[in-house]
């Protein structure tokens, strides 16, 4: 369930990384028709606006929330597209 899948994520950023503001968007939507796509898993984009995660380079802070969500890529989520603000 995506609700489900959006409160985990937030939770669990939150719980790790200092943010001022978290937003998960379910971009399954854009990737229905694509072969390969699995509809049990989810295409996200997520947007955190975090000094912590701003004060580290692009790697590490990927690396950081990769993971957190490592879980989470193995089961339901198939892409994760990362903006840090």
């Amino acid at each position: 369930n995506i609700n489900d899948l959006i409160s985990i994520i937030k939770s669990k950023i939150s719980s790790d990384i200092l943010c001022e503001n978290i937003k998960v968007e379910d971009k399954s939507f854009l990737h229905k028709n694509h072969p390969g796509n699995d509809e049990n898993k989810f295409h996200i984009k997520l947007s955190i606006e975090s000094k912590e995660l701003k004060g580290m380079t692009k790697i590490n802070s990927n690396k950081k929330i990769y993971k957190i969500l490592s879980e989470e890529m193995k089961n339901s989520i198939h892409s994760l597209q990362i903006l840090i603000l």
